[in-house]
């Protein structure tokens, strides 16, 4: 684990500097002017006479220019490029009019020919050297083409005229640009030269130990990362930027806790730790970081977020409550369209369930509204399994019918969530029906397949379920779901063992610590008859996850063993847990233990 948490970047300080402009709205009309030699004597619609460092000539707009200039446009707009991009740049050429070269350069762009835009560009800066945007779309292109020679001198210049106090920008701006580069190495080495007559700036370290690290020099990056250090001792991104090259978590910690011995009031580097702490699954210390953030800004809803969820791992209900409440007053009091409640409001909503609250459970669930039309699909579709749990269960199917998914996944998650209802509720064979109607509009839907199969095995129909799962495989060769459930199927029915052995394990080597498939695994054992390894891998599934299935299974194992005390227990701790699970019922009937 290179990087245990999340990071600060310098994105915040780089949003205002884009590698590339937004393209400029398209020549849609030429007007000719009442005489030549008026300022804007070929005006293009939507461009001022003199703009970003261009200075537009003094042409007359003939017929037969503004012919050409007409004709091209209607035949880009027809689809075409090369014809009309040829016309533009002929025209550019003849006028020295820097707009029609820039508008070429957006019609090779939009052709995809890179050759042909990047001659544009360079015309462009040619009639236009002054121009700031013509400067950023050339740096751009001939960074992506790995021509560094070009982009060098340019990148120096720009270095040289800037002021010290915006230097640094210029510097991080650089770096933005270096990232596209293909040839990385090349690219640092660039860098590297560019940067070297300001050793004696934080900034140019920063980014230095930024792209060595991208590069995987972690030692350069270690070296540069500390230089910035001995410029700035207190300087957040320097540490934090050490703390991005660190290999080992524990010396993140380290460095991270002894920064904020001597800067208690580092927030970002507080807010690093805390993350490195979650990450470390150290949750009651993470919390305290948390909460010493709150204490400076007792409103900030990134920290009362991370609150509730740290307060959740510990199992702390009551506070995880308060903390998601007091999130959602502060979005309420300062509304933003960067923040989303609608995450915090599913596990209010959970967390009143838990206490047995349906109806706070559902208050909760309904303030989830259609500005987020994914987030409602969800939160309707989490109404209706709160009603059917309720014993509503053609009310809840009532909810679902009337939900709309804005696209085809929506869609499947609503009959999903139908069919799903529908068998817990133990209509198995209306559940196969909805399924199938499903399939009927979206046949190669592989969630829809999933789920058709589990409702036909239920129902016996097990050719179908084959079938079902093998298109499911087909389509999605990683799905270790459905490689699992084809081999448990076969292995409950006590058939084609080897084959069911094969399946189960590709699964399981997709995703090893998976309980499901440890359990399947050991059943498939169990079937065989070796026993020993089937107690070992039910065992350590059940430890990852008990579940009243798998204690079955282990149960099972652990009767045949002739261990029958200890199949006893796990069938009571089952029974305690889950009394109406069929499997449970049906193997203490079969087996007749006496609980």
């Amino acid at each position: 684990m290179k990087n245990a948490f999340a990071i600060v970047t310098l994105s915040a300080l780089m949003s205002a500097c884009a590698v590339l402009p937004a393209p400029v709205a398209p020549v849609t009309r030429v007007a000719p002017v009442a005489a030549p030699g008026a300022p804007d004597d070929m005006a293009i619609e939507g461009a001022p006479p003199e703009a970003n460092g261009e200075v537009l000539p003094n042409v007359e707009l003939s017929g037969d220019l503004l012919y050409k200039l007409t004709k091209a446009e209607l035949e880009f707009k027809r689809g075409q490029w090369q014809g009309p991009f040829v016309t533009m740049m002929g025209v550019a050429q003849q006028t020295r009019d820097p707009r029609l070269a820039h508008r070429a350069a957006e019609m090779a762009l939009a052709g995809k020919q890179g050759a042909e835009a990047l001659a544009a560009i360079r015309l462009w800066r040619e009639l236009a050297p002054q121009s700031e945007e013509a400067r950023q779309y050339f740096l751009g292109f001939v960074v992506l083409s790995d021509q560094m020679g070009e982009a060098e001198p340019i990148f120096a210049q720009r270095l040289r005229d800037a002021k010290p106090a915006a230097r640094g920008v210029a510097m991080y701006q650089m770096q933005q640009f270096l990232n596209r580069a293909k040839d990385k190495p090349a690219a640092f080495a660039m860098l590297d030269r560019v940067l070297a007559p300001y050793a004696d700036t934080l900034e140019s370290h920063l980014v230095l130990a930024q792209s060595a690290n991208a590069i995987g020099d972690h030692a350069r990056a270690t070296q540069e990362a500390r230089l910035a250090m001995q410029i700035k001792p207190d300087s957040e991104l320097a540490v934090l930027t050490l703390a991005q090259v660190a290999a080992e978590p524990a010396a993140i910690g380290q460095l991270l806790t002894a920064f904020l011995a001597q800067n208690p009031g580092a927030r970002e580097v507080r807010a690093a730790y805390a993350r490195l702490l979650v990450e470390q699954k150290r949750f009651e210390p993470a919390r305290a970081q948390f909460l010493v953030l709150l204490k400076g800004q007792p409103e900030n809803p990134s920290t009362l977020y991370a609150l509730g969820i740290t307060s959740l791992q510990l199992n702390d209900a009551a506070m995880a409550e308060t903390y998601f409440k007091q999130f959602l007053a502060v979005l309420t009091a300062h509304p933003s369209d960067e923040r989303d409640p609608s995450k915090a409001l599913m596990i209010l909503s959970q967390l009143a369930e838990e206490r047995a609250d349906f109806a706070g459970a559902l208050r909760w669930i309904d303030q989830i509204d259609e500005r987020d039309p994914r987030a409602y699909v969800e939160a309707r579709i989490r109404r209706a399994q709160l009603m059917a749990r309720h014993g509503d269960l053609d009310g809840a199917r009532k909810v679902l019918a009337e939900t709309h998914g804005q696209d085809v996944e929506q869609q499947a998650d609503v009959v999903l969530a139908d069919a799903q209802l529908l068998r817990d509720g133990g209509y198995s064979q209306t559940a196969f029906t909805v399924l199938e109607n499903a399939l009927k509009r979206y046949p190669d839907n592989p969630e829809l397949l999933y789920d058709f199969a589990l409702v036909a095995e239920k129902l016996d129909k097990l050719e179908l379920m084959e079938t079902s799962l093998r298109r499911v495989i087909a389509q999605t060769p990683n799905n270790h779901q459905a490689y699992n459930a084809l081999g448990y199927s076969l292995a409950e029915r006590n058939i084609r063992l080897p084959e069911a052995y094969a399946l189960i394990d590709k699964a399981l080597k997709m995703s090893p610590n998976d309980p499901f498939i440890m359990d399947s695994m050991g059943w498939v054992e169990f079937r065989m008859g070796r026993l020993a390894e089937a107690e070992d891998l039910l065992r350590r599934a059940y430890a990852l996850r008990q579940d009243p299935e798998i204690a079955v299974h282990l149960g099972e194992v652990l009767w045949q063993k002739g261990n029958k005390a200890d199949a006893r227990a796990v069938w009571r701790e089952a029974k305690i847990k889950d009394p109406k699970n069929d499997v449970l019922k049906s193997t203490l009937a079969r087996l007749n233990p006496g609980l």
